[in-house]
C-alpha cells in the first residue's frame, strides 16, 4: 500500500489521489482498504513512518560497524546519503505533503526526525571524544542537521545536481566540505 501511495503521490500530489485510486493501486478492493485505514490522511502517515522506519533502520546498521574515529563518520554520512538516494522518491513525497497530517500524526513524524538526528549527533560526539574531530558541542547539532540537509538536498535539487554528480562524488565533496572546519589539524 506504502509504495502504491508513493507513486501516486507523486504522480497526482497528495490531494488530488482517491482512495479509491490508493486502493487500486496497492491491489485492495476499496473496502479491504478501509479495513487498514480510516481516511486518506491515514495512508499518509504510514507512508511518512515507513520512509523513517526504513532510512533509521539502514542507517543504524551502518553504524553498528567496527569502524572508529573519522571513518565511522564518513561511513554513516556515506550511508545516509545512499539510503536517501535508494528512497527519493518517498523523502520527496514525504516532505511536500506532511504538512497535510494531523496536528498529533504530524509530532509522531517529526519527533522521528530528531531521533535520526540524534543518530548522526552521537557519531559526531564519538569522533570529538575519539579526538579526530575538534567541534563545540554547540555545534554538534547544527553539524548533524547539516549532514541531514545534505542528503535531502541529493532528492530536493535531483533535477540539476544529479546531472552533474555521481552519488559517490556527490557524497565525497559534502564530506570534505561538512568536515573541513571540524577536522583535527595532523
Amino acid at each position: 500500500m506504502v509504495k502504491g501511495a508513493v507513486r501516486l503521490f507523486i504522480e497526482k500530489g497528495f490531494h488530488r489521489t482517491t482512495t479509491r485510486e490508493i486502493a487500486k493501486e496497492s491491489g485492495f478492493s476499496i473496502g479491504t482498504l478501509y479495513e487498514y485505514i480510516r481516511s486518506k490522511e491515514d495512508v499518509l502517515y504510514l507512508v511518512c513512518d515507513n520512509i523513517y522506519e526504513e532510512v533509521r533502520d539502514r542507517l543504524a546498521y551502518h553504524l553498528e560497524t567496527n569502524n572508529k574515529g573519522i571513518d565511522r563518520l564518513k561511513k554513516a554520512i556515506a550511508a545516509y546519503f545512499q539510503v536517501i538516494h535508494d528512497m527519493q522518491d518517498e523523502v520527496l513525497v514525504m516532505y511536500q505533503e506532511a504538512k497535510s497530517l494531523p496536528k498529533e500524526a504530524l509530532s509522531y513524524v517529526l519527533q522521528k526526525e530528531v531521533e535520526m538526528t540524534e543518530m548522526i549527533e552521537q557519531v559526531i560526539r564519538d569522533c570529538a571524544r575519539e579526538g579526530v574531530i575538534v567541534v563545540r558541542d554547540a555545534q554538534v547539532k547544527l553539524m548533524a542537521h547539516n549532514i541531514l540537509v545534505q542528503g535531502h538536498m541529493w532528492t530536493f535539487r535531483r533535477w540539476q545536481i544529479q546531472k552533474h554528480f555521481s552519488l559517490e562524488e556527490y557524497t565525497n565533496l559534502q564530506i570534505e566540505q561538512l568536515l573541513e572546519g571540524v577536522r583535527r589539524p595532523m
